[in-house]
């Protein structure tokens, strides 16, 4: 019992593995009884997940907030708004995926599911290398603020160009190197088929797993923008990994819903670059004002301003459907 006690990454091994444990119950509960059958799922069912999620993620934060203090509940509700928030540029992409690999939407949520389990592992291993390096060399917070200030702007710069993914370097590189079939075999990831070549059987990956890789790279990608924007919110790694994981679950939850209304949301880009400033410039501000750390209320409140002005004005933009053009 001892060790469980023991610390791990400044918090005692009982607190890592109650969150796990919580996690894996989620998972199970997801995949082994509300969707053991592959099946297409509804606006409907999506957004009383994403609600339920939403709960179980916000009544996380009130429990760390009675047990380590109202600091740490502030920040860990800030971690949260702002990882979702981030996530929710994750959506474009991964409609993007599901529809050039043409995955049909009853199999969209398997992929989801295996995705999740990606996350979690390579979420752990780059919270726990960035806290060490926080911890070794705390000067890296400011090379943290800068990177996201950087990325912030590029990201105003670039948030009317679109992207083709078949253009994507590293699809095209695993189109080379693997054995890929050109039409789905249902959910299955991995075929046994007759290789061309040889006429010898070989073990062909399917669509459906190569847009499970797809969404899994475009996962490590984002998470160089968020990870260094929830370390320059707080430096406690329990915090950070417990906020961005229930974020997501319950981003994933939500996809099925936002993906068919992703057209109103065109200001979420320029919010989203706008938050990443606000969040790299903190440590500076902070530093200006002589504080020991950027007031974890204001940070909070003010990320929720941004976030709601470009929903808001997202909203407003699209309020009138579009109307074909008139043929001549």
């Amino acid at each position: 019992m001892e060790f469980l006690t023991q610390d791990v990454l400044t918090k005692p091994v009982w607190m890592w593995a109650s969150f796990l444990a919580l996690v894996v119950v989620l998972l199970v509960l997801d995949l082994g009884v509300l969707h053991k059958k592959h099946r297409e799922i509804g606006v409907r069912e999506s957004l009383l997940m994403s609600l339920g999620y939403l709960t179980l993620g916000v009544g996380f934060g009130g429990w760390v907030w009675y047990s380590l203090g109202a600091q740490s509940g502030i920040e860990y509700l800030t971690g949260f708004v702002v990882e979702k928030s981030l996530a929710m540029d994750n959506v474009f992409v991964i409609a993007m995926i599901f529809g050039y690999f043409a995955i049909p939407r009853k199999y969209q949520h398997r992929v989801l599911f295996w995705g999740i389990l990606g996350v979690i592992v390579l979420r752990a291993i780059m919270i726990a290398g960035g806290a060490a390096l926080v911890s070794e060399f705390g000067w890296i917070l400011y090379i943290f603020a800068a990177f996201l200030i950087l990325t912030g702007i590029k990201m105003i710069a670039m948030a009317d160009k679109s992207h083709d993914l078949a253009d994507n370097p590293l699809l095209r590189l695993l189109k080379r190197r693997l054995r890929v079939t050109d039409e789905l075999h249902g959910e299955r990831f991995f075929v046994k088929l007759p290789d061309p070549r040889t006429g010898k059987l070989a073990t062909f990956v399917t669509p459906v797993f190569m847009a499970l890789i797809m969404i899994e790279i475009a996962d490590v990608i984002f998470a160089v923008d968020s990870v260094p924007a929830i370390f320059a919110i707080t430096t406690d790694p329990y915090i950070i990994y417990t906020s961005n994981i229930f974020a997501i679950l319950g981003l994933r939850a939500l996809y099925f819903a936002l993906a068919a209304i992703i057209h109103r949301f065109a200001y979420l880009k320029q919010a989203l670059a706008v938050l990443l400033i606000f969040i790299g410039s903190k440590i500076f501000v902070a530093d200006l004002m002589g504080w020991e750390k950027f007031p974890a209320a204001i940070s909070l409140g003010v990320t929720f301003a941004i976030l709601l002005v470009g929903v808001l004005s997202s909203l407003w933009r699209t309020r009138h459907p579009v109307r074909p053009e008139t043929l001549p």
